[in-house]
């Protein structure tokens, strides 16, 4: 019987999967896919997850940390104005595919057995757990779910009369670009371009699956994006993910604590995808360690991890939210109230400050 099963090896499966590994716990790390592969990601890594990053990493792969770009600013291009501001302390960029795979090759050398292509089919049990997959039945003390915001493990589907939303995503040659990320904003969507270094550019959507179902369709949606993207050449294919859903975060469920996108997708717009998924991880493990370590049952584990949860992490949702709402307003609301952003820069820093989370 392992110590802990981690079903999905993103930012979040791994971290969870790294942090009880190095106390000592025997993991189990399942990945239904394979690496390396590219994933929707705005690929922004904000400050307040660096130093978590550097922690997981191994020292095969400081390097990814100290070779990104760093991003000291972001441009929101909407209604025809341009909101600027600073991103204080700077963000990184680092591309999906080689964050996965550092993060991967990392929870090997901390002890963590990995297998990829193994599919999870059923879980039962409330602690212990029985693990049904494609490569056979794993028991394990605790069981982490890490497999993102749409899976068979937490497959509640979207009412058929919501909107259904598309994610997308593809890297392109840009000859210049600037250190920023940049967000453009049209109705019933959006587009973050930002450098991800060696002359590229990712640009990863979100947008009503009714309104545009491809990159092209998207750049036509916002003249400043069409003539930039104009020039653009295109360095992988595209890939896609959907539904997007936005649900109310659920930390744990049945006694299987979540992570990541499957505890609670937030909205891209922000920039905290990756650092929540790192920062919830580690938590998780975090919350596990008394327990793993005989020294508390489970259920005060799994009730540590949904308290902690709930107060360090979940106002970055509630924040977003609200700055969703506000983008909802017609632009004849909108409109006056960028200009004020405009004016103050200290109200549009303070905005920003609210999206982040506590280092």
């Amino acid at each position: 019987m392992y110590d802990l099963i981690v079903i999905g090896g993103g930012p979040a499966g791994t971290a969870a999967a790294i942090t009880a590994a190095r106390v000592g716990a025997n993991v189990l790390l399942l990945e239904r896919g394979r690496f390396p592969r590219h994933k929707v990601c705005g690929e922004f890594v904000s400050a307040e997850s660096l130093s978590v990053l550097a922690e997981l990493l191994s020292g095969d792969h400081t390097s990814l940390l100290a070779d990104s770009l760093h991003i000291p600013r972001a441009r929101v291009f909407i209604d025809g104005q341009v909101l600027e501001a600073p991103v204080d302390p700077p963000a990184v960029s680092i591309a999906r595919i080689d964050l996965d795979a550092a993060l991967w090759h990392a929870a090997e050398l901390a002890g963590v057995e990995v297998r990829q292509q193994v599919v999870v089919q059923s879980i039962s049990g409330c602690g212990p757990f029985l693990v049904s997959t494609s490569a056979g039945e794993f028991e394990s003390r605790a069981l982490i779910n890490a497999s993102g915001r749409w899976s068979n493990l937490n497959s509640r589907a979207p009412e058929d009369n919501t909107p259904k939303w598309l994610g997308l995503k593809a890297h392109f040659a840009e000859a210049s670009s600037e250190l920023s990320v940049d967000l453009y904003f049209f109705e019933n969507g959006y587009c973050g371009v930002q450098p991800v270094g060696s002359g590229r550019v990712n640009a990863c959507t979100m947008v009503r699956a009714d309104i545009a179902s491809s990159l092209s369709d998207v750049f036509t949606l916002h003249p400043a994006l069409r003539q930039r993207s104009a020039a653009w050449e295109p360095l992988i294919d595209p890939v896609s993910t959907s539904p997007l859903i936005f649900r109310d975060p659920q930390p744990e469920q049945d006694g299987v604590l979540q992570v990541g996108d499957a505890a609670g997708f937030i909205d891209p717009f922000v920039g905290d995808g990756i650092s929540l998924a790192l920062r919830s991880g580690k938590l998780a493990a975090e919350c596990l360690r008394p327990f793993l370590l005989l020294n508390a049952s489970f259920s005060e584990a799994v009730h540590r991890y949904r308290e902690a949860y709930v107060s360090s992490l979940l106002p970055i949702f509630r924040a977003s939210s609200t700055i969703r709402r506000a983008l909802r307003f017609p632009p004849a609301i909108r409109r006056p109230m960028l200009r004020l952003l405009q004016r103050t820069p200290a109200m549009t820093r303070y905005l920003v400050s609210r999206t982040r989370q506590a280092g």
